[in-house]
């Protein structure tokens, strides 16, 4: 693959799997049923403008074409990479007659007219974006009456913080004091401004009433479960959460000295061999209808 060039691409291409085509192909795995509820509430029709705002490696846009191959599909992202990652996708399918690329954030979709757009999804993007309900405002203001929105986002608040001897998920008390040391790494943005953390599936529903729909749909979904998917441990150290965040193993070697790391990979890597992890997560599907 082609070094790219941006935080967004890095991680989405890369980082996200730690550079594992296997942990890639189990991530997929887990993201097309989200893909295809996404798209399911968006009920796109023939002949239909669908706007996909932060399509990032295409997963919701390309699904759209591959169901409705006479539908258009605006792709939108602030990545330039990722629209040019995208538009190589649609070229393979051949369905670029089909597809609009767009360089622009959520909260601003100016270049876009108002009501033109038939269904606006999102997957994963709010997260990433401050200014949440100016990103509604937009998704209202390019929909046209009886257009559909319909996202997809992590809860993060629920699971955060975590407990001082739990990291990634997993009970580390013999060298919790070295894990605080990791996770201040990951904490240097305040939660309250962090736009990662700074909403609920409440707020979601508050946004999207503040600007405009009167229709609106919400399903929470909660895990807390045993982590049983088999890791490479070499692969975790090489995982980031987020496009904004350090690897693993660059959390650690910042954080800990090398004696301090030796001690803290030894026991890391004894609990993701042995599955000895717990995963908690809350996501949330949200639909609306433009009256």
């Amino acid at each position: 693959m082609t070094e790219t060039q941006d935080i967004w691409s890095k991680w989405l291409l890369r980082r996200r799997y730690g550079g594992d085509p296997q942990r890639m192909k189990a991530t997929m795995e887990y993201l097309y049923p989200v893909r295809d509820k996404v798209l399911s509430h968006a009920n796109l029709k023939e002949n239909e403008v669908l706007l996909d705002v932060g399509c990032g490696d295409g997963l919701i846009a390309s699904g759209a074409l591959e169901k409705l191959a006479s539908s258009k599909v605006i792709f939108s992202d602030i990545s330039q990479d990722l629209l040019n990652h995208a538009q190589s996708i649609a070229k393979e399918m051949d369905v670029l007659q089909c597809c609009q690329f767009i360089n622009a954030p959520a909260d601003d979709l100016s270049v876009l007219d108002n009501a033109t757009i038939d269904a606006v999804t999102t997957r994963s993007v709010l997260i990433y974006v401050s200014a949440k309900q100016q990103a509604f405002n937009e998704f209202y203001r390019v929909l046209k009456p009886g257009g559909r929105l319909s996202i997809f986002e992590p809860i993060n608040r629920f699971a955060y913080p975590p407990p001082e001897h739990i990291f990634w998920g997993y009970d580390v008390t013999p060298v919790k004091d070295l894990a605080r040391k990791v996770k201040e790494i990951y904490r240097r943005q305040s939660p309250d401004t962090n736009p990662m953390l700074d909403f609920d599936e409440y707020d979601l529903i508050a946004f999207a009433e503040q600007a405009g729909f009167n229709e609106i749909h919400l399903e929470l979904h909660v895990e807390i479960k045993p982590n049983t998917e088999r890791m490479d441990f070499e692969t975790t150290l090489r995982t980031a959460p987020n496009p904004k965040a350090p690897t693993v193993e660059e959390a650690i070697n910042e954080a800990l000295t090398p004696a301090e790391a030796e001690r803290f990979i030894s026991c890391l890597r004894a609990l993701v061999e042995e599955q000895h992890g717990i995963r908690r997560s809350s996501v949330a599907y949200l639909w609306a209808i433009k009256e």
